[in-house]
């Protein structure tokens, strides 16, 4: 455990260096661009903006040909410069199936693990996370949340005295729950947690009221699930052409205009799209580079979107 908490301490330190490294892409005249990262505001570590999720699209069990596939969309995420990987033990087979993937990958130094605790028992817990270290074959997990707040108390001390003790860095909790923001703000506010998950796209922007300027005012790093609405944006929206301005942001396709939407704003650190497809994953990873939209920006893309 001291080995694993030495290498990713080196990481930590090495900051944007590292990131470059592993970000590398060229860009018109071959120069080399860096792929956009943001501060996790408690310890000032450096985590590129666009993560992966993994429910559903890993939840593929013992299918060779479709662990193939997972092995390719991994492994771009990781070549293209992500870092955060996102699961739970509700994903069914997602965390047996990316430890397969990350084993045939080998190396993976940019690798941000998170997974979550998803038990209404204390007691359960740790068994459960000791499973899906063992399923991810990591020593220790970078970040362990409560998924969806279940049974959080309890899994709340266990989590805290597995950071004092290293054998997790960074504590969360999650929702994909509108209707539990009350009971997530109430959290952010009295617990000593590192991180809050919460849905958050271009269409669903209820958590700009209150959660995020909380998130901003706490110091707390925020991950954005649900970015596309479970493909519902693709669904509304594909049929329209992007703006013409869109080039302004380096935006070449929808997922990238809705993944700058949301990693755009000050008090998001990441968003974590999945996909099984090694095209869409090109896409996703493409708005991890060029500019960025403003809050002008911003604005202009929400009023297009809700004029189609």
């Amino acid at each position: 455990m001291h080995r694993y908490l030495s290498r990713r301490r080196f990481l930590a330190s090495a900051g944007a260096l590292a990131l470059a490294s592993s970000a590398s892409v060229r860009v018109a005249g071959g120069a080399p661009a860096r792929g956009f990262s943001k501060a996790i505001p408690g310890s000032g570590e450096k985590l590129p903006v666009i993560g992966m999720g993994s429910w559903l699209t890993f939840d593929v069990g013992r299918d060779e040909r479709l662990r193939g596939q997972r092995v390719e969309v991994l492994g771009t995420f990781l070549e293209m410069g992500g870092g955060m990987v996102d699961s739970s033990p509700m994903y069914g087979s997602s965390q047996e199936v990316i430890g397969h993937c990350l084993a045939r990958i080998g190396e993976t130094p940019s690798l941000f693990s998170a997974t979550k605790v998803w038990t209404w028992r204390k007691s359960h817990g740790p068994e459960q996370m000791e499973e899906s270290r063992r399923l991810w074959g990591v020593e220790g997990f970078d970040l362990m949340q409560i998924h969806n707040l279940l049974g959080w108390e309890g899994h709340l001390e266990t989590l805290l005295a597995d950071k004092a003790e290293g054998r997790i860095r960074y504590v969360g909790v999650t929702t994909s729950h509108g209707r539990r923001h009350g009971d997530l703000e109430e959290i952010m506010a009295e617990q000593p947690i590192d991180f809050v998950q919460l849905t958050y796209n271009i269409l669903d922007r209820r958590a700009e009221q209150r959660l995020l300027p909380l998130a901003a005012e706490r110091g707390l790093a925020v991950i954005a699930n649900r970015p596309f609405r479970r493909g519902a944006l693709f669904d509304h929206f594909s049929r329209h052409p992007l703006p013409e301005w869109a080039g302004e942001i380096d935006c070449q396709n929808w997922a990238q205009f809705f993944l700058k939407f949301i990693v755009s704003h000050p008090a998001v650190t990441c968003a974590i799209p999945a996909t099984s497809r090694v095209d869409h994953m090109r896409e996703n990873m493409g708005a991890l580079y060029g500019h960025m939209p403003d809050s002008d920006m911003r604005g202009r893309m929400i009023r297009y979107v809700e004029s189609l």
